[in-house]
């Protein structure tokens, strides 16, 4: 789905939503309370610029609208792979972005990811794996590594990576693989309208994603393991 159509089924025709090149940004009322929208299209790579621009976004509705929502549309395809972003420090942008969005969370501000279209890479996990919650719709593609870029890293057969993902979450691509494993908390489906009013109503203020992901059986350890951490400490 394209963000002028999702736009439009969330907040009507007249929702004052503006495009910069591959950054979305505006303020919404969403059932009588303001809404601010933050978010990227065309599966654009998170560059230098594209990360300050949305952390700048987070900063600035905290200083002016303490305690106002966010909403975070995500479509991209990762990290910007471009020598000058990687001199310029990328890293240090998409931490920054990161930080601002924690430190939302941490003054009260209610945070949602939405994956209307793709997810890749450094891209979702310093946006919407960050948020309170983070849902998608059904038809978007999540994934952190394809499998040929994981058998590299990881120095195992592609062809054993590819065995283990057909019973292992951890290893597949999907958007229902990362409802499996908890990143993803739910799929918006039918009224979009309805299913955003739920998702603010009832995003968790506390990281539940591991014991999602145990109740699901998309990861089985990361649960238990944190809380035998937790005991020991």
């Amino acid at each position: 789905m394209d963000w002028q159509t999702l736009t439009t089924q969330l907040f009507g025709a007249g929702h004052g939503i503006t495009r910069e090149g591959d950054f979305l940004h505006g303020e919404v009322t969403f059932d009588g309370e303001p809404l601010t929208v933050i978010g990227t299209t065309d599966h654009a790579p998170i560059g230098v610029q594209l990360a300050l621009r949305q952390a700048r976004a987070v900063l600035d509705t905290m200083t002016r609208h303490p305690g106002r929502a966010i909403l975070l549309l995500i479509d991209t395809q990762g990290q910007q792979l471009r020598r000058r972003d990687e001199l310029l420090g990328i890293n240090r942008a998409m931490a920054h972005l990161g930080m601002t969005l924690d430190l939302a969370r941490r003054r009260g501000h209610r945070v949602l990811g939405l994956v209307y279209d793709q997810a890749l890479s450094g891209g979702f996990i310093t946006s919407g794996l960050i948020a309170d919650a983070c849902d998608a719709l059904p038809e978007a593609e999540i994934r952190v590594m394809r499998l040929p870029a994981m058998a590299r890293v990881t120095k195992l057969p592609e062809a054993m990576l590819a065995d283990l993902s057909e019973s292992n979450p951890v290893f597949a691509p999907g958007v229902g693989n990362y409802v499996a494993m908890g990143g993803v908390r739910q799929l918006w489906q039918g009224d979009l309208a309805e299913a955003l009013r739920e998702a603010l109503a009832s995003a968790p203020t506390t990281d539940c994603r591991a014991q999602d992901g145990a109740a699901r059986g998309g990861r089985k350890l990361a649960a238990r393991v944190i809380q035998q951490v937790l005991d020991a400490a």
